[in-house]
Order: C-alpha cells, then sequence, then structure tokens
C-alpha cells in the first residue's frame, strides 16, 4: 500500500512540476489582458520612449510602431505558453504530432478565452484577429521548439 501512495505521490509531483509553469505564465497572459495594460496605459510610456529614440518620427508612425509592439507581445506571450504546454503535454506514449496539435488546440483557447475576458475590461476590446494572432504565435513558438529539439537530437547522435 505504501508503494502505491509513493507512485500516486511521484506522479502528483511531477503533474505539478509540468503544469505549474503553464498555469502561471496564463496567469501572467492574464494580467497583461488587464486595464493597466490597455493601449491607453502601454501608450502612455511607450510613446514618449519612442518619440526618444525616433525623434523625427510622425505620431502616426508612432502609433503604428506601438500598436506593433503590442502585437509582437501577443506573438511573444503565446509562443511561450505553447512551449510550457507541449512541455506539459509530452510523454513517451504521445506522439510529437499529437502533442503539438494539443498544445496548438489548448493555446488558441487560451486565447479566445482571454479575448473574452477582455470584454469585461473596459478599456480592452475583444477581436478575433488577436485569437488569430496568438495562435500564430503559439504556433511560431511550437516550431521553434520543435526545431530547436531536432537540431539538438542531430548534435547528440553524430559523432564528435
Amino acid at each position: 500500500m505504501a508503494g502505491v501512495a509513493r507512485m500516486t505521490r511521484t506522479r502528483a509531483d511531477g503533474m505539478v512540476q509540468r503544469w505549474l509553469p503553464v498555469v502561471l505564465w496564463a496567469i501572467v497572459i492574464s494580467v497583461l489582458s488587464s486595464d493597466a495594460f490597455s493601449g491607453e496605459h502601454t501608450g502612455s510610456f511607450l510613446l514618449p520612449l519612442l518619440q526618444t529614440v525616433f525623434p523625427s518620427a510622425s505620431p502616426d508612425t508612432l502609433l503604428t510602431v506601438h500598436g506593433a509592439i503590442r502585437k509582437l507581445a501577443h506573438v511573444t506571450e503565446y509562443a511561450v505558453l505553447a512551449l510550457l504546454v507541449m512541455r506539459a503535454l509530452e510523454r513517451p506514449e504521445r506522439s510529437r504530432a499529437v502533442v503539438i496539435a494539443l498544445a496548438l488546440l489548448l493555446c488558441a483557447g487560451y486565447a479566445a478565452l482571454d479575448e473574452l475576458h477582455q470584454t469585461f475590461v473596459p478599456s480592452r476590446t475583444a477581436s478575433p484577429v488577436d485569437v488569430a494572432i496568438d495562435t500564430l504565435g503559439a504556433a511560431l513558438g511550437l516550431g521553434g521548439g520543435v526545431l530547436v529539439r531536432s537540431a539538438l537530437s542531430a548534435g547528440r547522435r553524430s559523432p564528435a
């Protein structure tokens, strides 16, 4: 009986170790979707910074760059989420394709939930375009993760 309890505890510890980073990063994404990180608030510090870095840029150009930075943040945060989800889902009995498909599906679902959350934040708006950008970020993260792992695996197989 003690062996069963030990195996169950070990399995639970493994689940926490795999999924806690996913949960923590999802919380980071939710915080970034709050009023404090709305375009108005990020613009209050990014636009003056951009004006300093690019003093001859027009206000329209600065607004465009600000918007691009915000969209790049979407891509980045979901690329990280996808890598964490992929890590959490990996098991010896699961194929890489299944892990990638599940990770992408979970990230796309979380992106949709995140946008739904933004409908309740007065300074934010929900956008299906943002769900697509988030999902693209997840796909890029997964693709990058697969490439890095393949390169590392090939390096281990080749004789030194």
